[in-house]
């Protein structure tokens, strides 16, 4: 539970702000959520196995190293459809409910990446992304109202990069993402808690709570030779800085609190890609790496504009994940490519801390793609990748209800396509 700091101003007010403080704590946690599918062939068809090793020009949010090896001007523009399938069902809820039919959200995520040959060995790259994002929608009636209705939270990015060769087998890349982040929460207030107008359920919602800030990334490629390439990719630790409107309806005790901050840290990543061409027509990709996750997990929230305005600090005993993955590639003769991928992440929160904001546990990604040239210059991709999540057992009390279950069905599918063009 966190501490929170508030104003003596009688029992029922101090439990109002004391129950939305507490509730935050799930509020923030829909931003454990990195994207790594951005909806190109590479990407979205091999479960992000190849982003590290990235040579196209995808490469200026991926790796903005390997935008070295293109020889002339390049774009990739798409989009892809985000669905979720997330169904959870409830063994305890103490206060009744139903369980709230499938709760995730579908979401169009735009991308456009692009790379300029400006000389011999420099290039200069720009990305249009979404990076960071889920979206859960549980409806009034279900059982863990009390902890969480309704979160969106999503970050899309606009990357210039560069990159340079430093030798015929070392080029190195640099960029920065400026991140606009958006989050949305609707939470009920239990009015066996905090008295309610009408005796019903009361609601907090915090609105536009939204946030420009800047993470830099930076990778540096070797290349033995035609065949193989090493690459490492890190991105820096961001702070997010989120300023929003708070509303609270049928509440008998008005606080007139109308603003929260909430503050927290994204999380580095540091990732390390191989690509190997075995054959002319032939490639296989592995990656792994590990997200600061625990860096994220203190988080502060501050109430302005009310009578109260307490201060919250808040640690959702996030820890470091860790993933990896394997992905092939075959050309075929008439220049068509076809890719399939597996990758693996780890949960960044054990069952016990788990909440129905971001139902996420450890996650299985299975992946292909299909690509093909209508010219030397035109070509097209559709692609896919489904994430595999598990059951995400929850046993959460807010607001003095308790809710206990497991989502019985819980996974993610990515669907995507894309128009590449060569200058």
């Amino acid at each position: 539970m966190p501490s929170t700091n508030l104003n003596k101003n009688g029992h029922g007010l101090r439990v109002l702000i004391g129950a939305v403080s507490s509730l935050l704590l799930s509020a923030a946690q829909g931003a454990g959520f990195y994207i790594q599918e951005v909806g190109t062939p590479r990407s979205l068809g091999t479960a992000g196995v190849a982003n590290a090793t990235s040579t196209g020009a995808d490469a200026a949010w991926s790796n903005p190293a390997g935008m070295a090896f293109i020889d002339q001007d390049q774009m990739f523009a798409g989009v892809q459809l985000i669905v979720p399938k997330v169904e959870f069902d409830p063994g305890v809820a103490s206060a009744g409910g139903d369980d709230g039919g499938n709760a995730g959200i579908p979401t169009a995520v735009p991308g456009f990446f692009y790379v300029h040959k400006h000389s011999d060995r420099l290039r200069l790259g720009l990305s249009l992304a979404g990076t960071m994002g889920g979206g859960f929608d549980y409806g009034n009636g279900f059982a863990g109202r009390y902890s969480t209705i309704q979160a969106q939270l999503g970050a899309v990015g606009l990357s210039p990069s560069l990159a340079y060769r430093v030798s015929e087998r070392i080029s190195v890349g640099a960029g920065v993402s400026i991140l606009y982040t958006l989050f949305e929460q609707q939470i009920a207030i239990n009015p066996a808690v905090v008295p309610t107008v009408n005796g019903d359920d009361g609601r907090l919602k915090i609105e536009d709570a939204d946030d420009v800030g800047y993470q830099p990334y930076f990778s540096i490629n070797y290349q033995f030779n035609d065949a193989l390439l090493l690459s490492a990719v890190y991105r820096a630790e961001m702070d997010v800085e989120l300023s929003g409107d708070v509303s609270v309806n049928n509440v008998a005790l008005p606080i007139g609190t109308d603003k929260v901050d909430i503050d927290w840290k994204n999380p580095q990543w540091l990732e390390a890609g191989l690509r190997y061409r075995y054959t002319d027509r032939d490639t296989l990709f592995f990656n792994a790496g590990w997200q600061d996750w625990s860096a994220f997990s203190e988080n502060q929230l501050a109430f302005s504009g009310g009578v109260l305005n307490p201060v919250a600090q808040l640690d959702r005993n996030f820890k470091d994940t860790w993933h990896a993955g394997v992905a092939y590639a075959h050309q075929t003769a008439r220049g068509s490519i076809y890719s399939i991928g597996f990758s693996y992440d780890s949960s960044p929160v054990d069952d016990e801390d788990r909440t129905f904001d971001l139902p996420m546990e450890e996650l299985f990604k299975l992946s292909g793609s299909y690509s093909w040239e209508t010219n030397k210059n035109l070509g097209y991709s559709l692609g896919a990748t489904l994430y595999l999540v598990g059951d995400a057992p929850i046993d959460q009390t807010s607001q003095g209800v308790r809710v206990k279950g497991e989502f019985d069905t819980n996974a993610i599918l990515f669907l995507g396509g894309t128009i590449r063009y060569v200058f």
